[in-house]
This record gives structure tokens, sequence and C-alpha cells, in this order.
């Protein structure tokens, strides 16, 4: 694991905003020697503290509008049931990310896909034909203030 210190904490915040930088602005940006900032990415890419690079979509351009959050509840609480769930989820393209969480729902999904109509089929005829599936509350998103995922 690679060692935090405020260098890091500062490599890691310039990569966020701008993942393509390239090394000698990135030196530049945290105050080091490029041959340094450059052992240092290294080691945070080596020890998995960075995991990969993004691009940064724009979903409207890709026919995406229309977001819903979605809790799902199971209806037992079994590994067997929960590995099916997940099995299944994972086939699932307008689903972007899904979460095991605590509280009254065992899933939270993040659904995308071009409008009110795919969602229906969406909840309809993937969400829908689980048999762990026992309950289904989308949250759609109306807009998105703040948005920091890649």
């Amino acid at each position: 694991m690679a060692k935090t210190d405020a260098i890091n904490d500062k490599i890691l915040q310039e990569l966020t905003r701008n993942g393509r930088a390239s090394n000698l602005e990135l030196a530049d940006r945290v105050g080091l020697s490029p041959s340094a900032c450059l052992r240092r990415v290294q080691e945070l890419e080596r020890s998995g503290v960075i995991k990969g690079y993004r691009a940064i979509l724009d979903r409207t351009a890709l026919g995406i509008g229309f977001v819903a959050y979605i809790t799902v509840g199971l209806s037992d609480h079994t590994k067997a049931s929960q590995e099916a769930f997940e099995r299944s989820i994972s086939r699932a393209p307008d689903v972007i990310e899904c979460h095991n969480i605590t509280g009254t729902m065992e899933y939270l999904l993040r659904v995308e896909v071009s409008d009110l109509a795919k969602y229906k089929i969406f909840h309809t005829e993937v969400l829908g034909i689980l048999p762990q599936v026992t309950s289904i509350t989308s949250y759609v998103v109306m807009g998105s203030p703040k948005d920091e995922r890649a």
C-alpha cells in the first residue's frame, strides 16, 4: 500500500480533476520534479490506490435522458438469493451501479436509459421478473448539481 501524505493527497486530487494531465503538468501542480512525481504516481497505481482512468461521458449526448435510483428488497436474505440477484443485475446494461446496502432494502441501483418508456421496460422486464425481488422503489433524478463520479 502506498503511504499517504500531503503530496500523495495532492496528486490524487489533481488526477481526480484531470486524469489526462501530463506528468509535467502534474509535477508542477503538486510541487515535485517530474521524476519524483512519476515515481509516486506509479507507486499509487502499483499499490492499487489508483485503480484506473476513465472518461467522463456526457449522458445527454449519448441519448440518456432518464436516470433513476432504485431500492430493491429481496424475498429472502440468503447468500444464494443475493448472488442470484447480483448475477442477473451484472448482465443488465442499463444498471450503471449496484450497491448492497444496509437498512430496510438490500440493494441500491443506478439505472440510466433514454426515456421513461425504456425505464418501464427495464422495471417490468428486468427487475420485475427476478424471483428474488419483492419490492422496487424508484427515485427519478431531476437534476444533479454535484456529481463527481467518473
